[in-house]
């Protein structure tokens, strides 16, 4: 069966099919199979020692990446609950930030607004309420802080 991705949208490669998550062992399945598979074998002609350490390397692999996945995935909570703090400290600031006027040719238009809230959208990324209250993406803000010229009196 080939998937194909809809036209804008990301997907895997075509030919790859989708699995759902629950489909791949995890590590206390590939223990009860090792566990069936020592009850079941044959007492007058037993598991080749390699084979029984090799599948117990196997195993201890399997928990050691699956204790890495899980460290790396409280990283990754931690650094976006870093960044929507990070981005906070912009409330009460006004930031010039970027503005797409014209498609076609690419122009850009700068506003300054100041910063009143935070937020994190849907799709996870840091968004900022200035005080016209229109939510930007925190990508869009060019400059934070305005540069003031020394007017001479």
């Amino acid at each position: 069966m080939q998937t194909t991705a809809a036209p804008g949208e990301r997907g895997m490669n075509e030919g790859q099919v989708a699995e759902p998550e629950d489909a791949m062992l995890g590590k206390d399945d590939f223990l009860t199979i090792l566990i069936a598979q020592l009850q079941n074998q044959d007492p007058l002609d037993p598991m080749d020692d390699r084979e029984f350490i090799a599948q117990m390397a196997q195993f201890s692999s399997l928990e050691q990446m699956t204790n890495m996945n899980e460290a790396m995935q409280r990283f990754v909570d931690r650094q976006e609950g870093s960044a929507l703090v990070q981005q906070s400290e912009l409330i009460g600031t006004t930031v010039k930030w970027a503005s797409l006027v014209d498609e076609d040719h690419g122009d850009i238009q700068y506003a300054e607004n100041e910063v009143t809230s935070v937020r994190r959208s849907e799709q996870g990324d840091i968004e900022l309420l200035l005080d016209e209250g229109r939510w930007i993406d925190s990508r869009q803000v060019a400059q934070i802080g305005l540069e003031h010229e020394n007017e001479e009196t």
